[in-house]
């Protein structure tokens, strides 16, 4: 326990800090496996609007400084790669 009252605080701060990085973490790789299975399922659609949606929440996590902004590139670099293989593999099959 802290013996200070500043440590305490301090305690509490970076407690509430993990929290809410956690929670941001957490959406963030829902978020991509929900954009994985609608691209296993083949619909575009839901696949686009969904990476976009994944887009947002990974470059807030970033902006807010959860993610460093280059993991956060990679991760949004590695999504499209794999939506727009998935459009080339659809397209070229019509």
């Amino acid at each position: 326990m802290p013996q200070h009252r500043s440590a305490a605080k301090a305690l509490r701060q970076s407690e509430k800090r993990r929290l809410r990085n956690k929670a941001i973490k957490t959406r963030v790789k829902t978020i991509t496996k929900k954009f994985l299975k609608s691209l296993e399922e083949g619909d575009l659609a839901k696949a686009e609007a969904t990476f976009r949606e994944a887009q947002s929440l990974i470059q807030r996590a970033a902006s807010k400084g959860t993610l460093h902004w280059r993991t956060a590139a990679r991760k949004i670099s590695r999504l499209a790669q794999k939506l727009n293989a998935k459009k080339a593999s659809l397209s070229g099959q019509a």
